[in-house]
């Protein structure tokens, strides 16, 4: 719940900023070293609601003649700690100042707060609240973005950051995924919202394992209690992705490009309803194969199981199993979720393996119980069961198992078998 900031109409640090504003027909700018700033926004879309749910306020700095000066050299202008506050602060103002002004009292405004103002900044930025006062902006509107970087200070950001919470804004961890990111600072911080770098985009846009891998992250950061936001989408495959990984929110080129016509950009739409039903399609067309899979095999398995119960050798009873191209072994566990038989590895995949991973491949007693696909199995016998594919220990390649219970006399027996997942 928010908490009330007392207004404080004579505070130094606003007296000092106040007068380098300048309101325009079109919003607020700002003067600094020369330099004209203003605001852009760049909207933030959730895919479920399939509307904008905030703006991401960015700087943009224009010398005498109206030219673009790029921020990398803005932010290089101050040559002292109190000059970065103090340019810090001023863009925060300036965003606040033009974003209060729009026709829009719901959505958030991400705003980035340096990491060098985090670590140094006096009285945990007390200066921010009295800004919201004065302004008479709602903190709960707020989402203050930390940059994902060491800090001298660890306590500090600790601190400022449970600022940031008491008066009521919300907190986010940008970049996470590049350069010194780790969920020790997740931990440690216990953001809202975590934006994830568009590396980690760029990287699953070419390879399936860096797809499964952001997936993955998103699952762990829900885990977390953080909503995720992927920045960076350009594409129309990428957009698909994000839709695929289970991130809440998205921002990038495709959706809407920084503008600094504000009144225009809070009016920006995207055709959601096309994307996902795009998505749905290609859902169906390209089905988890586990379904196909679990068909295919099923004859199979109530043979070997059917001949095993009637006292054939577990490896003449799976020799149709083994036969076929894509199973690498099968084997056989007791109700305990202990292995039973000694592993059936198909010959002609033995040369395959990866020689590296040989202690893992004599699985002689090895305790199975933790695996879902066996607790699956013992839970609905006589019931094929088909996992998705995981990377297998016995030999470090991607795997899907099958497994089979069945009853040999009173003893319940668990034959499963891996399936190659290329």
């Amino acid at each position: 719940m928010s908490t009330s900031v007392p207004h404080h109409s004579g505070d130094p640090e606003l007296e000092i900023l106040t007068p380098m504003l300048d309101r325009h027909p079109q919003g607020w700018s700002a003067s600094f070293q020369g330099l004209t700033l203003r605001t852009a926004l760049q909207p933030i879309f959730s895919i479920s609601h399939k509307r904008i749910v905030g703006y991401e306020a960015l700087i943009r700095a224009f010398d005498n003649d109206n030219a673009s000066v790029l921020p990398i050299h803005l932010f290089q202008l101050p040559t002292s700690d109190p000059e970065n506050v103090l340019l810090d602060r001023l863009c925060r103002y300036l965003h606040i100042q033009n974003f209060a002004g729009l026709q829009d009292d719901v959505n958030w405004l991400f705003l980035n707060v340096s990491p060098r103002v985090v670590a140094t900044g006096k009285r945990h930025d007390s200066f921010f609240g009295q800004l919201l006062s004065r302004i008479g902006f709602p903190p709960h509107r707020i989402v203050v973005e930390i940059v994902e970087q060491p800090t001298d200070d660890a306590e500090q950001l600790r601190d400022t950051v449970a600022y940031y919470k008491q008066l009521g804004c919300l907190t986010a961890i940008d970049d996470f995924g590049a350069g010194h990111s780790n969920f020790e600072r997740i931990w440690n911080l216990a953001p809202d919202i975590v934006k994830l770098d568009r590396q980690i985009l760029t990287r699953a846009t070419d390879d399936k394992r860096a797809r499964q891998i952001l997936n993955g992250i998103v699952s762990l950061l829900h885990q977390s209690g953080c909503l995720v936001l992927l920045e960076g989408v350009e594409t129309r495959d990428q957009a698909m992705i994000a839709i695929d990984g289970g991130v809440d929110f998205v921002q990038g080129f495709f959706f809407q490009r920084p503008g600094l016509e504000l009144d225009e950009v809070i009016k920006s739409a995207t055709d959601f309803d096309s994307l996902l039903t795009d998505y749905k399609r290609n859902s169906q067309d390209a089905l988890d194969p586990t379904h196909e899979i679990g068909q295919f095999f099923e004859q199979r398995f109530a043979i070997a199981a059917e001949a095993i119960r009637h006292g054939k050798s577990f490896s003449d009873a799976c020799q149709a199993l083994t036969r076929h191209y894509t199973v690498s072994r099968c084997y056989l566990i007791d109700d305990k979720g202990v292995q039973t038989e000694d592993t059936l590895n198909a010959d002609r995949l033995i040369e395959c393996f990866d020689p590296r991973f040989r202690p893992l491949e004599n699985t002689t007693n090895a305790d199975w119980f933790r695996q879902h696909y066996l607790r699956q199995a013992l839970n609905q016998p006589d019931h094929l069961q088909v996992t998705r594919p995981y990377l297998s220990v016995t030999g470090a390649y991607m795997c899907v198992t099958l497994s089979l219970a069945f009853y040999r006399g009173d003893e319940l027996k668990v034959l499963c078998c891996d399936i190659l997942a290329r």
